[in-house]
């Protein structure tokens, strides 16, 4: 796995410190997604069925009753992230969750999108008081969470709905402290089982106490 050039030069960019370090996710992490993204389909003439783990495939028109393509997908959530300001809202108790956290680390958003949408979710996040500093990335984020880290051997928690990106960090980062946290649970019956390493949270007070025991905040 090889690190994403664009996000490598936003990394580049920060004050690193050496303090410990928290990676979160965005998107049903500290936004919801799962919540308002059917609504925003429906206003586009689509509807989302979850009969299975994942946008695709499960996406249909609801002119044709057919379920779209996944470049059709792609295209829709692109156009969602458009105008994510409009829809998409704070996870229920992670504004003060994250707050508390911060006062004893670093704080990293680091969200799987097009670059292109940066600076549209920049706006989104300020607007909401969480101004930490945000990186994209277009590929895996194992290797961009170890340069995040830098040569300090400081302590890491990662943050993420997706299991894949959670895997990527615990190959490339293998101490890392890993949780997986929706802040839908109501498709985690449709996920498979969690992958060994990771921890499951429920909800943000619950991530909140236990980032804090493993990285003795």
């Amino acid at each position: 796995m090889t690190i994403d050039p664009e996000t490598a030069r936003q990394i580049d960019e920060l004050s690193l410190s050496n303090d410990p370090l928290i990676v979160l996710d965005v998107d049903d992490v500290i936004l919801e997604f799962i919540r308002p993204f059917p609504e925003y389909l429906r206003t586009r003439g689509f509807e989302l069925k979850l009969e299975s783990f994942g946008l695709n495939g499960n996406v249909t028109d609801l002119s044709s009753g057919q379920r779209v393509d996944n470049e059709t997908v792609a295209q829709l959530v692109d156009a969602f992230f458009e105008v994510q300001h409009d829809w998409q809202k704070l996870a229920e108790d992670a504004s003060e969750t994250i707050a508390r956290l911060s006062r004893a680390s670093q704080v990293v958003l680091h969200t799987a999108m097009p670059h292109r949408y940066r600076q549209t979710r920049r706006t989104l996040l300020d607007q909401l008081d969480m101004r930490y500093p945000l990186l994209t990335t277009e590929r895996a984020k194992g290797p961009a969470i170890k340069r995040l880290r830098g040569d300090h051997p400081r302590p890491v928690a990662f943050v993420d709905d997706m299991y894949y990106n959670l895997v990527s960090v615990r190959d490339t980062v293998v101490d890392a402290h890993l949780f997986h946290l929706m802040a839908d649970n109501s498709v985690r019956a449709l996920m498979p089982p969690i992958p060994q390493g990771i921890t499951a949270v429920e909800h943000w007070k619950e991530a909140g106490e236990k980032i804090a025991r493993s990285l003795k905040l």
